[in-house]
């Protein structure tokens, strides 16, 4: 019986290996940070993001978040996992929502930032009402509703003091005239909005369709206030 049950352990482990990253569930031990950061070097070459303009070490904070909040049972839609990099200039394609388990990019695009957070850059950031700035941090993404911009996508925020009022704020994703390429040639950068993440009006539907009800969205900049008090943004805090 003791040898069985070893020759099972060794099976349960290599299939756990043989796949690019684990997407845990919430009876899944977390991964140790190095092994974290293994699964994140190969899918993020398999996913060609440095070519794309992803930085590693912020894909790398994106899915240690992204584990964590599925560990947490928070994530219906486990395998999807969106990142705004707002460290890049409106002008890049900054937008990437990835498929963990096919290994696939099925966005890369256009994203606003907040009107008061910065111009080509994302420089100022906030969680407070009326402050037309963009917030930092992780969120889950909630339900459909037609509003002023059209088809949007509800984002609860998950980290008090950061992103907590997104909802109360109207902090959603939705699709604007001025994330366009018509836009950035005319201004020298891309339009802004009241906070939210704004995509472009021809791809908002699809990307919300996607998207909704329950994956991982993670709105990153190398914000020192953030970086040292966020629980989600490194696993390994508690």
């Amino acid at each position: 019986m003791k040898i069985l049950k070893g020759i099972l352990s060794v099976l349960v482990v290599t299939l756990l290996f043989s796949f690019p990253v684990q997407v845990l569930n919430s009876k899944t031990p977390m991964l140790t940070m190095g092994k974290a950061k293994n699964r994140a070097n190969s899918l993020y070459t398999d996913l060609h993001l440095k070519e794309l303009g992803l930085d590693l070490a912020v894909f790398e904070t994106a899915l240690e978040g992204h584990q964590k909040l599925v560990h947490e049972n928070k994530l219906a839609v486990p395998n999807l996992m969106t990142i705004v990099d707002l460290s890049q200039p409106s002008t890049n394609k900054r937008l990437y929502i990835v498929d963990l388990e096919k290994a696939q990019v099925l966005f890369n695009t256009y994203v606003s930032h907040g009107k008061n957070s910065g111009d080509l850059f994302a420089t100022h950031f906030s969680n407070i009402p009326s402050s037309l700035q963009s917030s930092l941090g992780f969120y889950v993404t909630g339900d459909i509703y037609n509003g002023k911009h059209g088809m949007s996508l509800k984002l609860n925020g998950q980290e008090p003091g950061f992103n907590d009022l997104a909802l109360a704020r109207a902090i959603v994703l939705h699709g604007a005239d001025y994330v366009s390429e018509n836009f950035i040639k005319s201004t020298g950068r891309l339009g802004r909005s009241f906070g939210c993440p704004a995509v472009a009006s021809e791809l908002a539907a699809p990307i919300i369709k996607t998207i909704q009800n329950g994956s991982c969205l993670f709105v990153y900049s190398p914000d020192p206030a953030y970086l040292k008090k966020s629980l989600l943004a490194c696993a390994d805090k508690n």
